[in-house]
This record gives C-alpha cells, sequence and structure tokens, in this order.
C-alpha cells in the first residue's frame, strides 16, 4: 500500500472506530426508571394535544418552525396517533401513527412515511422511539433514522428531543414541547 493510501485507510478506520464507540456510550431509558412523573403514554396522549417545534441543522441553525395539532385515541393496547403539522414556510404535513403497547414498558409503531416498525420503550418519566423516517427532500426520498426521546415534565407537558441521521452521520435535531390541552 502506498503512504497515502494508507493514511488515508487508517484515517477511516479510525473514525469508523470512534463512530462505533460513540453510539455504543449513549443513555438508555432505563437509565430514567427511578425519575418522576411516570410517564404513560396511552394516558399522555389520549385526547386533544398541541406541540411547537423546530428543525435545527447539524451546526445549530434553525431551519423551521412548525406547530402541531395532535388527538390520540385507544382501544386497549392500541392507539392511534394524529398529527397535523403546520410548517414556518406554510406547508402541512399530517402523519397517523398506529401504536401498540408490547407490555413491560415496550411499543411498536407504524405510520405511512415510517419504514418498517418503530420501536420504543418507557422508564420512569422517559420514552425512547427509535425509527426510519421517508422525508422528501428535494424531489428525493431519503431514509433518516430517529432517535427519538420524550420526558415528561409535569402531568401536561412533554418535551421532545430527536436526533435525525443520515448513513450514522448527524442530519440534524428537532426539538418539540408536547401540552395536553
Amino acid at each position: 500500500m502506498s503512504r497515502p493510501t494508507r493514511r488515508t485507510w487508517l484515517a477511516v478506520t479510525a473514525a469508523s472506530a470512534t463512530l462505533s464507540l460513540t453510539g455504543c456510550a449513549g443513555p438508555t431509558v432505563q437509565d430514567y426508571a427511578n425519575e418522576t412523573p411516570r410517564l404513560d403514554l396511552r394516558r399522555f396522549f389520549d385526547g386533544e394535544l398541541t406541540a411547537q417545534g423546530l428543525f435545527t441543522d447539524r451546526s445549530g441553525r434553525v431551519v423551521k418552525r412548525f406547530t402541531v395539532a395532535m388527538t390520540g385515541r385507544w382501544q386497549g393496547d392500541t392507539g392511534v396517533l394524529d398529527e397535523h403539522f403546520r410548517y414556518s414556510d406554510g406547508s402541512t404535513q399530517r402523519r397517523v401513527w398506529t401504536l401498540k403497547s408490547l407490555g413491560g414498558g415496550r411499543y411498536s409503531g407504524t405510520a405511512a412515511d415510517v419504514v418498517g416498525e418503530a420501536q420504543g420503550e418507557t422508564a420512569g418519566n422517559a420514552f425512547r422511539f427509535v425509527y426510519t423516517l421517508a422525508l422528501p427532500v428535494d424531489g428525493r426520498v431519503w431514509h433518516m433514522a430517529l432517535d427519538d426521546w420524550m420526558f415528561l415534565m409535569d402531568e401536561r407537558t412533554v418535551l421532545n428531543r430527536s436526533a435525525m441521521t443520515k448513513l450514522g452521520l448527524h442530519v440534524g435535531d428537532v426539538t418539540l414541547v408536547i401540552t395536553r390541552s
């Protein structure tokens, strides 16, 4: 191997190892098991809710602001969360989640623009939801991985932060405050 090729290979290997180790070092939902108030998804996401949020790119610049009107309804272990987004540029979007309680604090979810099935878990005041979103960008559809964390602050308020990645690279974050009516 020539010297420039070896340096490139070593740099790529070091970067890959660093990214792999960084991915393992994050918090788990069980880290919040003793936190209160306890988040019960079926209780919090039942009825009318509103949210305000923003998307920031990887540099922290606000790219878009938005509001969401949500209605949640549960029947037994299955819930439907109907979300209506209105963005600062005037565009709108609708996402309808079908959520299923799997027991033991675990949940699954599907929506038309979610690739496959979302997986989630609650513990204490926290909920972590991991999924891939098919996101239209400039006439193409990008598959973006979302690591979605929600924290119940009080009986009416959930703070939500989602890290968005593509091919393992951080693209941006969504920050959202959800309020029960």
